[in-house]
């Protein structure tokens, strides 16, 4: 990956990363784990610098992911799959941490993280398609998987 593109891509992923599991994570937190809005503000918050940190090895990570499933098999099914296995993998211990330091109650961070994770298959998906769009907005040169 040449330089411009490699600072897009990284611009590209920190932005969707960013805006993805703020809107989806306060919903989740709020609606689902019964967290006060305060306590969703302070982990969204405190999940910002985080996400910035994670968003980048993310990208490559479920770039690998579906290189992987791409060469196992190009159905749209794959792809989703691969998405979803991507996402609870990698996001589910980081969201569980934000959710300790903020102050969660142990249930509530069971029931958000297991939430998270039976919805990471929709999260996932929708990550995924977001992603690509933000990395096309950022003008993003898409590598092929082999």
């Amino acid at each position: 990956m040449k330089g411009a593109n490699r600072v897009r891509s990284v611009v590209a992923d920190m932005f969707a990363m960013v805006v993805f599991c703020f809107v989806t994570g306060m919903m989740i937190e709020i609606f689902v784990s019964g967290m006060s809005f305060e306590q969703s503000l302070a982990s969204r918050l405190l999940s910002i610098p985080v996400n910035i940190m994670i968003a980048w090895p993310y990208g490559v990570f479920r770039d690998s992911i579906l290189a992987f499933a791409k060469h196992h098999s190009s159905s749209r099914l794959s792809k989703r799959a691969a998405d979803f296995f991507a996402y609870v993998t990698f996001q589910s211990p980081v969201y569980a941490a934000i959710l300790f330091s903020v102050g969660a109650e142990p249930s509530q961070i069971i029931t958000a993280v297991a939430s998270n994770a039976v919805l990471s298959g929709i999260l996932g998906m929708f990550y995924g398609v977001f992603l690509e769009r933000c990395r096309r907005v950022f003008r993003v040169e898409v590598l092929t998987a082999v």
